[in-house]
């Protein structure tokens, strides 16, 4: 599956400029003028101001010559400044630089020098955005510690926790979900209140959707375990009136249709996911451009068609239900024995 798509407007705090087709650099000329031009269109300071020296440091992760720089005050002041730089000519932070880049000492000093943790690029994504694509576990680490927002920028269409589940970086995930990330929908994909006419109302807005069309099961498992709805559609949980009128989807459905295994399906009904919201009985399973059925996983799921819940899981998930995804990591400290406080994790 495709990445989630870009924004549609460049972030900033003053009103972004609006351009046409005539205002990009000619064909002939855009290799040596782009550059300038999103120095022009974007950057904090121009050209011929620019010293380059703090965003150099930052992305050979050269320390001590930031520790230098910044002892200067003329420096101190540009640790936020964006710089149309060498950095995929994006401009971009020191901070942005140094996150790219894994360089963690160099994450680390600049927050504490006064680096701002959410400040955006012209594509709207953070420095913990960047971070978790680039994989560098220790600077996700370091940036959620300085209290970056766990689901990215409003201004960019996806979130961390959402590319996270797509790649399977299932030690990002945990990070993220130790810090309190969204994991029931990727808010940035959204509709917007802009001159859009494409609404996305589907599924794929989902991190649970897209662990499974990746077939990714330890981050399926995670976000189900903290929480993550088991019947979803693009408001929240399925409503069976909507589905009956071809308005949205499920996830049981979606994971029989990717050809996910069994242990997807016995995932999803452990935790709640109700397999009547599926209306089909196994013939009209097949479809163009999907995988086939795993005849495992659809044993599973008609049996769970034909026979109730136990009891015993009925209230596991009407607990877990009351006390809601933002409280279950209080479960461990909850004075009951162990082995219930297990059973309520779905860790037998």
């Amino acid at each position: 599956m495709a990445d989630a798509p870009e924004p549609e407007e460049p972030p900033s705090n003053k009103t972004p400029p609006l351009f046409t087709v005539s205002d990009l650099p000619s064909a002939t000329a855009a290799g040596r003028n782009l550059k300038e031009w999103l120095q022009e269109q974007f950057s904090d300071k121009p050209l011929e101001q620019e010293d380059l020296r703090l965003h150099n440091a930052a992305y050979v992760g050269d320390l001590d010559t930031l520790r230098n720089l910044l002892q200067e005050d003329s420096f101190r002041r540009r640790i936020n400044e964006k710089s149309v730089w060498c950095c995929g000519c994006l401009p971009c932070t020191p901070l942005r630089i140094a996150a790219t880049a894994g360089h963690a000492a160099c994450v680390a000093f600049l927050i504490s020098q006064g680096a701002k943790v959410d400040l955006v690029d012209v594509k709207g994504q953070t420095a913990l955005y960047v971070a978790v694509v680039n994989g560098h576990l220790d600077c996700v680490r370091i940036l959620l510690e300085a209290k970056a927002d766990p689901n990215g920028s409003r201004h960019h269409r996806s979130t961390p926790l959402y590319h996270t589940a797509r790649v399977g970086r299932l030690d990002l995930l945990q990070e993220l979900i130790r810090f309190n990330a969204d994991v029931d929908m990727d808010h940035q994909l959204g509709p917007r209140l802009l001159l859009s006419a494409r609404t996305l109302n589907t599924l794929v807005v989902c991190p649970l959707y897209i662990s499974s069309a990746y077939h990714h099961l330890p981050c399926f498992r995670l976000l189900l375990q903290a929480g993550a709805q088991p019947d979803f559609n693009y408001t929240g949980p399925v409503c069976q009136e909507a589905l009956t009128r071809g308005l949205a989807s499920c996830l049981l459905d979606a994971a029989l249709r990717h050809g996910c295994g069994e242990d997807f399906i016995h995932l999803l009904l452990n935790h709640g996911a109700n397999p009547h919201l599926v209306p089909w009985d196994g013939s009209a399973l097949e479809a163009p451009n999907r995988r086939e059925v795993d005849p495992e996983a659809l044993k599973v799921f008609l049996e769970a068609k034909r026979c109730p819940r136990r009891l015993i899981n009925v209230c596991r998930i009407r607990i877990r239900r009351t006390m809601g995804k933002s409280r279950l990591k209080q479960i461990p400290s909850l004075p009951l024995p162990q082995p219930i406080k297990n059973f309520l994790l779905h860790q037998t």
